[in-house]
């Protein structure tokens, strides 16, 4: 029998294992065998398995390989149409050589070098591909975003705030892209910087950013992915790198945005994981200020100097991040759990639709144990069925 993945993910396992200060010394943790990573890779690399069903899976079996053996028959019985592709051992040592290569290596989120604010946000990855210094991950961070079309003015204000905060022991992270991200990175890089890639960490975009990658990589900072080697960006890949540019950081600044920017996507993101939210105020009259005029307006602190952001988040640091406001099924919410009948997973999918709700009013609803209901959720998912959307809540794919 394989031995298990611990630890379990709990939000009490999570403070448990980071516990540490943020300068805890390397090595504490619960590292994963060259075994365990290549089936932690081959689970997350899998059909329909993403970081929420990941950690449910592990609840479950007590380990990636028992998850890997039933990933068939949970597809099967959440009516998937066809067989469920599950990566191969191939695949993951690949992906491993190909990290090799790079210099890269995988960290899990049993292990120190896990950035300890990330661990408590609504799913986590499983694993960060790192490519750089391990150490700049246990530092404070705070992550400066804005629009890819900055100012000259704007991209000035981008540094001086990374320049400052560096000094102070800040870490910055931002996710290489033109404008406001990279002026920030170039301010920081003696510092400590982290940037946040959206596709493979070998597939860098954009390409001309290339050389300030290299610089990270090799300097005082760390570039970090949850996407496959390989893995070509796309559209709707930068929502979830964003959500890791918040989730690592104690909080958010953002310097330009437009009403529909990317950027405005990180503050919601920061917000929802209980992070700070700081914004540049603009000319009414410019289109890069409207979205952060308007943060400020919905509560965003308004800011203009480094001092300003250190005096609101010094008080935080060493602190426990905050809780997910999720629910989040635990180990024992599985014990003895069998297959859920037929009847349970009529009255589920009977439940669902295609207006996203969240999990607490499907139990209220059913009148079903949580563990039936995150069974069945968990075989629907794996078959391709429902959608995850935040806070927990999920949808019916018609």
């Amino acid at each position: 029998m394989p031995q298990p993945d611990l630890p379990l993910f709990s939000a009490s396992n999570a403070r448990r294992v980071h516990s540490q200060p943020a300068n805890r010394p390397s090595g504490v943790g619960l590292p994963l065998s060259d075994q365990q990573m290549v089936s932690w890779l081959r689970l997350i690399r899998s059909e329909n398995v993403g970081p929420q069903t990941f950690r449910q899976l592990i609840n479950r079996y007590g380990s990636a390989t028992n998850a890997l053996e039933a990933l068939p028959d949970l597809a099967r019985r959440g009516g998937a149409a066809k067989r469920i592709r599950i990566a191969t051992e191939d695949e993951a040592i690949s992906e491993l050589e190909a990290a090799g290569r790079l210099g890269a290596r995988f960290v899990a989120w049993s292990e120190a070098a896990y950035p300890r604010y990330l661990l408590a946000i609504d799913g986590p990855p499983p694993l960060l591909a790192v490519a750089g210094s391990n150490d700049v991950l246990a530092r404070p961070m705070v992550g400066i975003v804005g629009s890819r079309n900055a100012s000259l003015s704007g991209r000035k204000l981008a540094a001086q705030f990374a320049a400052g905060l560096g000094r102070e022991g800040f870490v910055i992270v931002s996710g290489l892209a033109r404008g406001i991200d990279a002026a920030a990175h170039e301010a920081s890089v003696a510092t400590g910087t982290v940037g946040v890639l959206a596709g493979g960490l070998d597939r860098l975009y954009p390409p001309e950013n290339e050389d300030l990658a290299r610089r990270i990589r090799q300097g005082e900072g760390a570039l970090i992915s949850e996407m496959p080697f390989g893995w070509e960006p796309r559209a709707r890949d930068f929502p979830r790198r964003n959500r890791l540019i918040s989730g690592v950081s104690l909080g958010i600044v953002v310097v330009e945005a437009a009403v529909k920017s990317g950027s405005l996507h990180t503050a919601r993101f920061a917000a929802e994981q209980g992070r700070e939210v700081f914004a540049v105020p603009g000319s009414p009259l410019d289109p890069r200020a409207e979205g952060t005029n308007e943060l400020i307006r919905n509560g965003a602190t308004l800011i203009g100097r480094p001092e300003h952001i250190i005096e609101a988040l010094a008080p935080l640091i060493g602190r426990d991040p905050p809780e997910p406001t999720v629910y989040e099924p635990a180990p024992e919410d599985y014990d003895d759990l069998g297959p859920a009948s037929d009847d349970a997973r009529r009255m589920i999918v009977e439940a669902l639709g295609v207006t996203p709700i969240s999990i607490d009013d499907l139990l209220r609803e059913t009148g079903l144990p949580p563990g039936v209901v995150q069974m069945v959720l968990l075989e629907l998912n794996l078959a391709g069925r429902i959608e995850r959307h935040g806070h927990g809540r999920i949808s019916l794919l018609m």
